[in-house]
């Protein structure tokens, strides 16, 4: 049996359009997409999902007292779906420990710069391009990492650097991460969870060959 993946959104689904097209492709290592849950209703991420098939579902955090009380109920829906794999794509919620107890080295998100460079809390969307051009490093790029209680903390699965250009504005470094990084990494990263082949020892993830 193929291993169920949950995507976690918030908003475009950019990150999630790169997972349904490499599933088309075949390249999820028999993983499948079960599930696309957004924290908010509207998403343009559900209308991707709806466009490939995969359930879609909406699990609003303004209905929740806190993030906790959302997380409790995220793990059970997770839980009753017999999911595997979670992979947190833009989605904008600092989940509570609850989720990290019950799915270790099992929730997988990406970030755009590379870890530990500008990443942490507050560091999201453009902000995180803003600082890396504002400190003048010659490269950024993308990380999986699994999802540990620190925010952007848990152990690095894979990186890949992108170059930055002297005429790069946010937007244009934001979206050149994305197209050279973020899309190959995650598709990536998943495969080989769902092939069995990332096995994690404190901080540092192994890959083992096919």
């Amino acid at each position: 049996m193929g291993k169920r993946i949950a995507v976690l959104v918030s908003g475009g689904g950019t990150n999630l359009q790169a997972l349904i097209d490499a599933q088309g492709r075949g390249e999820l290592g028999g993983g499948e997409i079960a599930a696309v849950i957004s924290s908010k209703a509207g998403a343009y991420a559900l209308e991707r999902a709806k466009n490939a098939g995969i359930p879609g579902y909406v699990l609003p955090r303004k209905e929740f007292p806190s993030n906790q009380a959302m997380t409790v109920a995220l793990v059970d829906m997770l839980k009753d779906m017999n999911i595997d794999l979670v992979v947190l794509a833009g989605c904008m919620i600092i989940f509570t420990q609850e989720l990290v107890d019950a799915y270790p080295n099992a929730i997988m998100n990406v970030h755009p710069a590379l870890i530990p460079s500008f990443c942490g809390q507050g560091f999201y969307g453009l902000r995180v391009h803003e600082e890396a051009l504002k400190y003048g490093v010659k490269l950024s790029g993308a990380t999986v990492h699994f999802v540990s209680a620190e925010c952007d903390g848990g152990p690095i699965i894979a990186q890949k650097a992108v170059e930055i250009r002297e005429d790069d504005t946010p937007e244009s470094l934001q979206r050149r991460i994305m197209e050279e990084a973020e899309w190959k990494l995650l598709p990536m990263a998943v495969r080989l969870f769902c092939q069995d082949r990332l096995s994690v020892d404190g901080r540092i993830v192994k890959i083992k060959e096919n």
